[in-house]
C-alpha cells in the first residue's frame, strides 16, 4: 500500500471511535455472563450480531446493588442526587424502596441475587444496537470537546453531572459502582474533582470502565507521551486506580502507534513486552470470591495481593495468542472487570484474529464477563488499526448511528487543530 492510499490519522481516529460504540452494543446482551455454557445456551451457540438484552439474566446480581446518598445533605448543598430515576426499583437507596428479595447466591461470583425469574439483565430493556451508559458517557466527552473546541475538565464535569442527574433520558438501568460512589461523594458536598473513590477502598473502582474515555481523550494529542498525560489526568476524575493507570500506560501508546499506521501485530508485540500476566488464574480468583460469598468479604490486604500480584516471566503476545480460548478464557484470565485480566484478554482476542474487527469483537463479546468494558478498549484498538475499513453493516446497525456520527465529526474537527487544549 503506498502512502497516498494509507488511511490518515484522522480516518483511524474515526475508526477507533466507531469501534468502541460497535463493541459496546455488540457485547451488551451477554454482559456479565460468567458461564460460557449459559451464554451459548442463551444465544444459540453465541452472539453473531446485535441482539436485545434478554430476560431473565441467569447470573445477574444487579438487583439489590446499593446507592446511598445523604439526601438531606444534598438538599442543603443544592445538589441533585437522583441518578437512577425509574431504575431505582432495582437498587437499595436512601430515597426509594426495593421490593425484590435477594436471598439467593449467584453461582459464579458468590454475590446475593434474587430468584431466577427476577434476575433482571443489567441492561434490561435495551434493544439490539443500543449502547450502554458507559458508551453514552463517552459521548458526553465527545460533545463536551466539540462544544468547547478543546478539552476542558470543568466543562466535562458539568456535562457529566448534568447527564447523570437527568436519568429520565437514559434507557440503561445499569449504573456502575464508580458512578454510584462518585455521586454519594458529590451529594455530600465534596469538590467535583475529588469525588472519585480509590480502588484500595472499593476494588471495582479499578475497572475497565475507567479506560475508554482517557483513551479517547488521548487521541487529541499528537504524541503518545502527551496523550498519556492527558488521559491519566482525566482518568482520576472518576477512577483512582493504580491498575487502570498501568493499563492505560500500555494501551494509550499502542493506540497512538496504530493511529500512526504501524503494523498492528508488531506494534502490539513491542508495547506488550513489559506486560506481566496475573499470578492468580481466573478460575482461582472466582473460587476465592465464592469461598468468601462475594468479593466484598475478602480482607483488603488479600484483595491487594489478589489483584496486584503478577508473574515475573516475560510475556510474548504471539505465543499467548496461539493458545486456544479454552486455555485462556477463565482458565488463565478472568472475564471480570479488572484491567490486569481484561487488558491482556482484549489483546489476546485482537492478536488471535490479526486485529480484524469482526472476529476480534465477536470473540470478546462471546467471552462474556465485562465484555462491554473490555470491548470498548478492544474496539478502540482494532478500529484504529482498520480505520475506514471498519464494517459498515455494524455501524449502520447502531440505534443512534446518525447522532453518533455528528458527535464523532465534532470531535474530529477539534482533533485537527494544532493544539486543542
Amino acid at each position: 500500500m503506498n502512502d497516498a492510499s494509507r488511511p490518515s490519522r484522522l480516518e483511524r481516529t474515526s475508526g477507533a471511535l466507531w469501534g468502541m460504540f460497535v463493541a459496546d452494543s455488540l457485547a451488551m446482551p451477554a454482559h456479565w455472563f460468567y458461564s460460557i455454557e449459559s451464554l451459548k445456551d442463551q444465544f444459540n451457540g453465541g452472539l453473531t450480531g446485535y441482539e436485545d438484552a434478554p430476560h431473565p439474566h441467569p447470573e445477574s446480581f444487579m438487583v439489590g446493588m446499593e446507592y446511598q446518598p445523604d439526601v438531606e445533605q444534598a438538599q442543603r448543598c443544592g445538589r441533585d442526587y437522583d441518578i437512577l430515576g425509574r431504575h431505582s426499583r432495582f437498587y437499595k437507596t436512601t430515597y426509594s424502596e426495593l421490593k425484590i428479595e435477594t436471598g439467593h447466591r449467584e453461582s459464579q461470583h458468590g454475590n446475593a441475587s434474587p430468584k431466577e425469574e427476577e434476575r433482571y439483565h443489567y441492561h434490561h430493556g435495551l434493544k439490539a444496537g443500543q449502547n450502554t451508559l458507559g458508551a453514552h458517557l463517552a459521548r458526553v466527552l465527545l460533545r463536551s470537546v466539540a462544544e468547547e473546541g478543546r478539552y476542558c475538565e470543568a466543562a466535562f464535569l458539568e456535562a457529566f453531572i448534568h447527564y447523570m442527574t437527568a436519568p429520565e433520558q437514559r434507557d440503561d438501568p445499569y449504573t456502575e459502582i464508580y458512578l454510584r460512589k462518585w455521586f454519594e461523594n458529590y451529594a455530600s458536598g465534596k469538590e467535583k474533582r475529588d469525588c472519585a473513590f480509590h480502588q484500595r477502598d472499593i476494588w471495582s473502582i479499578g475497572s475497565l470502565g475507567g479506560m475508554n474515555r482517557p483513551m479517547i481523550l488521548s487521541m487529541l494529542a499528537d504524541t503518545a507521551y502527551q496523550g498519556l498525560g492527558f488521559g491519566l489526568n482525566h482518568q482520576i476524575l472518576t477512577h483512582r486506580s493504580e491498575n487502570v493507570s498501568a493499563a492505560l500506560g500500555l494501551s494509550i501508546p499502542l493506540l497512538h502507534d496504530l493511529l500512526a499506521g504501524s503494523p498492528p501485530m508488531s506494534a502490539a508485540m513491542h508495547h506488550t513486552a513489559s506486560l506481566r500476566l496475573p499470578r492468580i488464574t481466573g478460575d482461582e480468583m472466582f473460587a476465592q470470591y465464592r469461598e468468601h460469598e462475594g468479593p466484598d468479604n475478602i480482607p483488603d490486604s488479600e484483595m491487594w495481593k489478589l489483584h496486584t500480584g503478577l508473574e515475573t516471566k516475560p510475556f510474548r503476545l504471539d505465543e499467548f495468542a496461539a493458545q486456544p480460548p479454552s486455555a485462556v478464557v477463565l482458565e488463565k484470565l478472568a472475564t471480570a472487570c479488572y484491567p490486569e485480566h481484561g487488558l491482556p484478554l482484549a489483546l489476546y482476542s485482537a492478536a488471535r484474529h490479526e486485529f480484524e474487527p469482526e472476529p476480534s469483537l465477536l470473540a470478546d463479546a462471546n467471552a462474556g464477563g465485562d465484555n462491554v468494558g473490555r470491548g470498548a478498549v478492544l474496539g478502540l484498538l482494532v478500529g484504529a488499526a482498520s480505520g475506514p475499513a471498519f464494517p459498515e453493516a455494524w455501524i449502520d446497525g447502531l440505534a443512534d448511528k446518525d447522532t453518533i456520527a455528528n458527535e464523532i465529526d465534532g470531535f474530529l474537527q477539534v482533533a485537527e487543530k494544532d493544539f486543542p487544549w
